[in-house]
C-alpha cells in the first residue's frame, strides 16, 4: 500500500507579502566630495580663492552621481560654501547631500521609499526582508516601519519562513 503525503507550503499560504528594501536602493555610483581640499593651509576657505575653483571645476564629472559633501578637517568653512557646492552640482548628481556615506544612503532611501504606494500594504501582513546582497541602512528599516505602522494588520522582519514580529495591530 503507497501512502502519499500532501506537503503543503505554509509559507506562500499564509497571505503575508514580503517587502524586500533592495528592490528601492539606487544603484548609481557613491561619492564623497571633501571640501578640506579647497582650504588655505587646511585652516579656513578664502572666499576668492574658492569662487575661482567653483568657477573652474569641472562639474560634469558628477553627472548621475550620488554625492555627500563633508569637510574632514576642523576648519573654519562657510554655510554658503556648502550651498555653492550643492548648486553646482545638482544639475549634474542625482542627488547632494550634506554629509558623509551613511547620511547619503539614509537620504536616498527614505526618498525611495516616500514613493512607495503605502496603500498597497493596508491591512496586510509585511515581512520586511532582513537579509540580502546590499548593506541597507537601518535607518530604512525605521522608516519603512513609520510608514506601514499605521496601516498593516502586522510587520515581521526576516523571511518569510523564520521571522521577528515587530508589531501587531490589535482588533
Amino acid at each position: 500500500m503507497e501512502i502519499q503525503e500532501n506537503i503543503i507550503n505554509k509559507v506562500a499560504n499564509s497571505g503575508l507579502i514580503t517587502l524586500n528594501l533592495e528592490d528601492y536602493y539606487h544603484p548609481g555610483e557613491r561619492v564623497i566630495y571633501d571640501i578640506k581640499e579647497n582650504l588655505f593651509h587646511g585652516l579656513m576657505l578664502r572666499e576668492k580663492d574658492f569662487r575661482a575653483f567653483i568657477k573652474d571645476h569641472n562639474w560634469a564629472q558628477y553627472q548621475d552621481k550620488n554625492v555627500g559633501i563633508i569637510c574632514s578637517a576642523d576648519a573654519i568653512v562657510p554655510t554658503w560654501a556648502y550651498m555653492l557646492l550643492a548648486n553646482k552640482m545638482s544639475p549634474y548628481a542625482h542627488e547632494v547631500v550634506f554629509g558623509g556615506i551613511e547620511t547619503l544612503e539614509a537620504v536616498l532611501m527614505t526618498k525611495a521609499l516616500s514613493k512607495i504606494n503605502i496603500a498597497d500594504y493596508a491591512n496586510e501582513r509585511v515581512v520586511i526582508k532582513g537579509c540580502g546582497d546590499i548593506d541597507i541602512p537601518v535607518s530604512a528599516y525605521v522608516e519603512i516601519t513609520n510608514l506601514l505602522t499605521p496601516i498593516v494588520k502586522s510587520i515581521m522582519f526576516g523571511e518569510p519562513c523564520s521571522t521577528v514580529p515587530v508589531f501587531k495591530r490589535k482588533d
